[in-house]
């Protein structure tokens, strides 16, 4: 079965970094665009970065821009999520996401599958 597991998650403080990584398995990797979303307590899951199959094209959401990078190593079934300079309000639970026929990738209902999510703390 497909499984999606982020690891990389921690407490950090104010201007810190930390980067994510999602292992895919039990898919093509190769043929999913992939997201990351983050989901604060109270709040809906929020969009923060899509990058396509081919790693070429990739879409940050405004809050995030400058700060986050969002990559991919298809020989490794990998993606990660590079974040700089981070803040307090970045934190949540971080969840990757696959999707292969993606309509609006910056919405949940457009991906097919998840991960179980990985805690990002940032202290200020």
């Amino acid at each position: 079965q497909v499984q999606l597991v982020e690891s990389g998650g921690g407490l950090v403080q104010a201007g810190g970094s930390l980067r994510l990584s999602c292992a895919a398995s039990g898919l093509t990797f190769s043929d999913y665009g992939m997201g990351w979303f983050r989901q604060a307590p109270g709040k809906e899951r929020e969009f923060v970065a899509y990058i396509h199959w081919s790693g070429v094209i990739t879409t940050n959401a405004d809050s995030v821009k400058g700060r986050f990078s969002i990559s991919r190593d298809n020989a490794k079934n990998t993606l990660h999520l590079q974040m700089n300079s981070l803040k307090p309000e970045d934190t949540a639970v971080y969840y990757c996401a696959a999707g292969r026929s993606i309509r609006d990738r910056t919405r949940p209902t457009g991906y097919d599958y998840w991960g179980q999510g990985t805690q990002v703390t940032v202290s200020s």
